[in-house]
């Protein structure tokens, strides 16, 4: 693709990054096959190619961004589907993102669009606040059904459809903040192998605490320390993908100084259990890449950074058993890809091979390149394409006929669970029960055992 930034433009190294990324792309088209939007609405403007045609403009004139940009733009999951098709390696993640930001600094949105993105801005980071916030969500909770239907919308939410998107979204209970969540460091059992720190998360920590409590046992289980670090938290994939990168920028450095600065002893890795947050945290030497005090640490992370399914090796699983149904055949599992996992981390084959390790069949789901429509806030701020995109998942998975679901993504989890019956479980949490855990608590009552021997 041709650009014709001025001399003065490049001199910026956003310009001059943007002006890299757009010159590989061919304008071939792959991708649009691959994004979720454009399948699902037709309109070239919401393909990968669309937009990137949108922010070439919006970056080469130098204007502002229209209220039609940023309706195109934020109508991208983020899900990177497109990256994986693309045979030219344009980075549209960085691209994107670039986007978003020039969006929030230059584009003045409607005053509900603005709320409703500052709210989440604040409180998703926070776990204190969000679960604050999700106590007050339960008690809007019932006026729900007074606000405009959200699968009425085709992809240009009003303020109250996405209000009642967000009360929606509210669970009917919270499970309890978990102690693995405080700063802290367990023991491996036995002699020590390695040593990690685990990012514990924001949302997963007031949604899904118990992903946490299960990769804490399977680690030290398998001979691994794992630390909490006093000072991390939210990756900021949260807020970056709204838009505030120099939020983010603030989360990454404080994460940063508290694996890197403040614990006694080096580490082997430092280990994500969502897989949104690893493909944040294994960027982070792009995000700070313009901070001369901070871009050698974030480096050394993002070189750290891995997915707690990279942590172990099949081979070194040790299965307590082979989990069953109750007449004794193998568990089916339909392993669902999050969008952050196989597009971001080019992670495709360790949680398969894990998961057929511990003893369960694995069934890939037809059509798995493409998002579930979780991806963060998506599911407040584009309730309808959202919707969309997990009805089509379910029914995906229904091919497979499969006795659970698994996934490596708290939100997807989240997100498909709303639309079907079949128990989900996080992959960790799987591997965790097969080798001497407890049953994930969504597989409680369904007939799910470890037989005595392992399956050769």
């Amino acid at each position: 693709m041709q650009t014709h930034f001025t001399p003065a433009q490049l001199a910026d190294p956003d310009i001059a990054t943007a002006n890299t990324i757009l010159r590989k792309c061919v304008h071939c088209g792959f991708c649009t096959a691959t994004c979720p939007t454009y399948v699902t609405l037709g309109d070239e403007r919401d393909s990968p190619r669309g937009r990137i045609y949108i922010i070439k403009q919006m970056l080469e004139q130098g204007r502002p961004a229209t209220a039609q940009d940023a309706r195109h733009i934020d109508r991208c999951l983020s899900c990177l589907a497109c990256m994986t098709t693309c045979p030219s390696g344009v980075n549209y993640m960085h691209l994107v993102d670039h986007a978003r930001a020039h969006i929030e600094a230059t584009y003045r949105r409607p005053w509900g669009d603005r709320l409703l993105r500052r709210m989440l801005g604040v409180l998703m980071p926070n776990p204190r606040l969000f679960r604050w916030a999700l106590v007050l969500g339960r008690l809007a909770k019932p006026l729900a059904p007074l606000l405009p239907d959200v699968s009425r919308d085709a992809g240009g939410a009003t303020f109250w459809r996405r209000l009642r998107a967000m009360l929606d979204a509210v669970p009917a209970s919270l499970p309890p903040p978990s102690a693995v969540d405080r700063p802290q460091v367990f023991a491996a059992a036995g002699a020590r192998q390695r040593r990690v720190a685990l990012m514990n998360g924001c949302g997963q920590q007031v949604l899904a605490p118990d992903v946490n409590e299960a990769t804490v046992r399977l680690l030290t289980r398998h001979g691994i320390e794992v630390v909490i670090a006093p000072g991390a938290g939210c990756c900021g994939s949260s807020v970056l993908h709204v838009g505030e990168r120099e939020a983010a920028r603030d989360l990454a450095r404080a994460n940063i100084a508290a694996w890197i600065d403040a614990l006694d002893g080096p580490l082997d890795a430092v280990v994500a259990n969502a897989s949104g947050c690893g493909t944040t945290l294994k960027d982070y030497g792009h995000l700070l890449a313009e901070d001369p005090q901070w871009q050698a640490a974030a480096s050394r992370v993002a070189a750290l950074a891995r997915d707690v399914s990279e942590v172990l090796a099949p081979s070194e699983l040790r299965p307590a058993g082979r989990p069953v149904r109750a007449d004794g055949t193998p568990v089916v599992v339909a392993y669902h890809a999050a969008c952050s996992m196989q597009h971001g981390q080019k992670l495709t084959e360790p949680p398969r091979a894990l998961l057929r390790a511990a003893g369960f069949v694995v069934k890939d789901v037809p059509e798995g390149h493409l998002c579930c429509g979780w991806a963060g806030t998506y599911q407040i701020l584009q309730p309808g394409l959202s919707r969309t995109l997990r009805d089509r998942k379910v029914a995906n998975i229904d091919r497979v006929a499969p006795d659970l679901i698994a996934a490596g993504n708290f939100g997807c989890i989240g997100q498909i669970g709303s639309g079907t019956a079949i128990p989900l479980a996080h992959t960790v949490a799987l591997l965790d029960w097969a080798s001497g855990g407890p049953l994930p608590a969504a597989l409680e009552g369904r007939g799910f055992s470890l037989a005595a021997t392992v399956a050769a």
